[in-house]
């Protein structure tokens, strides 16, 4: 019975991505990132350094550099891709009232959806393989050492990404914006976790399964002896070059098994997300009690006036419907509750570029994605067509109101210090985070995509 519920549940995904259009284009993600990211020798993409100079190009070591630009680049599009593809809408009115196995209803999605990352997978080491008559010198091409390295040091990410989401589908505060923030922690401190295995004196299992992200040992354990550091991205002065036995990173102790590894957790975190798994429920606004809930909740709406004349119309519409979406952003007592802290950050912290300025874009970019999503819903969408302004004209007036949020935000700073230095990185900022917060919505007829690629963004401008 459970076999039967789980081939249903692959076979219905697996139909329902091959009908996504969306799927083509996810495909084309990670060999695009693959031509734009990876290390030339003219001085193209990324640098991976180790101990201060450049590897010599070898086909390992392109599997692995592969595998970094999984990590990097296509581990959170894949999260946005499966949060937001064809499948994000499940039947689970009738699915939740049925006697079917919820765990093998997840372990049937599960497969599916981790076949769609492994054809991403597959799509890159077909590009690898193609970039690597340009990156490899004479026969230096060795196309199972290159896939055997992307595979191992990607393969078991991509398993854990889509385990991840059946997990966090299974639980009403993960569904929300939450869990797509716990999941940007996530990533965060997959790729920042690998310090473990780096200062590691004696490599193993242990110290490897801190390394989700796989690449850490394959460009350690291969190094000469006395090379105690790597880098990766940009901004530093690398000499010379140097010689990384890649294959024995790859085959050193407790690093294959530590990759199986993770692919077994992905496995069991399916099944607890089956055993865990909380019906949908219809929203219950919360409302608090005391003197907290009545300086949070926004309280009775005012009173309806019978005979009050019909409305005039605006001098400037313009002007009105700019801070119409300056107050729409800016809706509800906790978000100016917190805007009023982050402006007292912003007043006393020493560096408003990457203590205010990263404060405010990261309160900001919550509201931002929130408005914007709900402005952009298809059916809305369809109803402001008629209203007096045009969308694009209302699109106009959200960028002036973020810009202004921002701006208003920073002008504690702006008192305190220069407010040339000051005023307009907040208003670029500002303006910036609501251009890609409306678009993304545009596209997307909701928040979730702006939401993550703005965590995505912010977490870039804080480490620059």
């Amino acid at each position: 019975m459970s076999a039967s519920i789980a081939a249903s549940s692959l076979t219905t995904s697996l139909l329902r991505y091959g009908r996504s259009r969306a799927l083509w284009l996810m495909l084309l993600v990670a060999p695009l990132g693959a031509r734009y990211m990876l290390p030339f020798e003219d001085g193209g993409g990324i640098k991976i350094a180790v101990g201060d100079a450049l590897p010599v190009m070898t086909s390992p070591f392109l599997g692995v550099s592969l595998g970094i630009i999984v990590s990097t680049l296509v581990l959170p599009i894949a999260w946005l891709y499966l949060r937001s593809n064809t499948t994000r809408r499940q039947p689970w009115q009738v699915e939740e009232v049925t006697a079917g196995s919820r765990v093998a209803i997840a372990l049937g999605r599960f497969v599916a959806d981790a076949a769609v990352l492994l054809g991403v997978l597959a799509a890159l080491n077909l590009a690898g393989i193609y970039l690597s008559t340009f990156m490899l010198e004479g026969d230096a091409l060795n196309i199972a050492e290159l896939s055997f390295a992307m595979w191992i040091v990607a393969g078991p990410a991509m398993i854990g990404v889509a385990a991840l989401r059946i997990l966090f589908d299974a639980r009403p505060l993960l569904r929300s914006g939450f869990g797509d923030f716990a999941y940007f922690c996530f990533w965060i401190g997959s790729i920042t976790a690998g310090i473990a295995t780096d200062k590691a004196e004696h490599p193993g299992f242990v110290a490897n399964m801190w390394d989700f992200a796989g690449f850490v040992t394959p460009l350690k354990y291969g190094a000469p002896p006395g090379t105690d550091s790597f880098s990766i991205g940009g901004g530093f002065a690398a000499t010379g070059t140097i010689d990384l036995d890649v294959m024995a990173g790859l085959l050193s102790p407790g690093y294959i098994e530590s990759r199986f590894a993770w692919v077994g957790i992905a496995f069991a975190l399916v099944v607890i997300a089956g055993l865990i798994y909380a019906p949908h429920k219809a929203r219950k606004k919360a409302v608090l009690a005391g003197r907290l809930g009545a300086l949070l909740n926004a309280g009775a709406p005012p009173r309806v006036v019978p005979n009050a004349p019909a409305a005039q119309r605006a001098i400037a519409d313009a002007l009105g419907l700019v801070v119409a979406e300056f107050r729409l952003i800016g809706a509800g007592r906790a978000f100016l509750i917190l805007a009023g802290v982050v402006a007292l950050i912003t007043a006393f912290a020493p560096d408003f570029r990457h203590v205010g300025s990263a404060a405010a874009l990261l309160l900001l970019l919550f509201a931002l994605s929130a408005h914007a999503g709900r402005s952009e819903a298809r059916g809305l969408l369809a109803l402001t067509k008629v209203a007096p302004s045009a969308p694009m004209t209302r699109r106009g007036a959200f960028i002036l109101a973020g810009a202004l949020w921002s701006t208003l935000l920073a002008l504690p700073a702006a008192a305190s210090t220069s407010p040339t230095d000051v005023l307009p990185l907040a208003a670029s900022t500002g303006a910036g985070a609501a251009l890609v917060a409306i678009v993304l919505s545009a596209l997307t007829s909701s928040s979730f995509a702006a939401r993550l690629v703005l965590l995505v963004l912010w977490y870039g401008y804080v480490s620059m």
